[in-house]
């Protein structure tokens, strides 16, 4: 009895182990809203990370958090670092791209877990102002696609995303 048990339960783990080396391999979370004002005055938030502090909702997930930025003023080569508590973790963000129509950013993390990512914001006039996409995306190691099955990250990052782009269109539209 034991024994079919086992043999179940190894057929099982090895069904799940299976089927998460199936799932893609990368990801990409998105979320975007219209801003009343004009490209510019919402690039002016974004390529800037001495602004951040105002807007983006990861900054208030350790009001002790140790930030540097360095590298450029703003656009292209600043680079921000951050060390905080466990909901905030440990990394650097440089900007890559700065363009009225898109701010790139790598973005590499390497508290609680290591991960090389990229942060896109993109800008795309509209009638009543600018369409702001916040987009992340990068690779899906087989560790991530297995934690994939339990844990869904666009219902867990995407509402930070709703939050900080809700905050850019308040303050964009002051």
């Amino acid at each position: 009895m034991f024994k079919i048990i086992g043999l179940i339960v190894l057929v099982l783990v090895v069904a799940v182990l299976l089927f998460a080396a199936t799932r893609p391999d990368t990801f990409r979370i998105e979320r975007s809203i219209v801003v009343k004002a004009p490209p510019q005055r919402v690039l002016a938030q974004l390529d800037d990370f001495h602004r951040w502090r105002e807007w983006s909702p990861f900054e208030a997930l350790d009001p002790a958090m140790k930030r540097e930025i360095a590298g450029a003023p703003q656009g292209v080569g600043a680079v921000y670092t951050w060390d905080g508590n466990s909901k905030a973790g440990a990394g650097r963000m440089e900007i890559l791209e700065s363009t009225p129509s898109c701010v790139r950013i790598k973005l590499d993390f390497s508290r609680p877990m290591t991960a090389h990512n990229t942060a896109e914001f993109l800008l795309q006039p509209e009638a009543d102002g600018t369409r702001v996409t916040w987009a992340m995306h990068g690779p899906q190691p087989y560790i991530g696609k297995l934690m994939s099955l339990v844990f869904n990250m666009d219902k867990m990052v995407g509402p930070d995303f709703e939050r900080g782009l809700a905050n850019l269109k308040r303050l964009a539209e002051a």
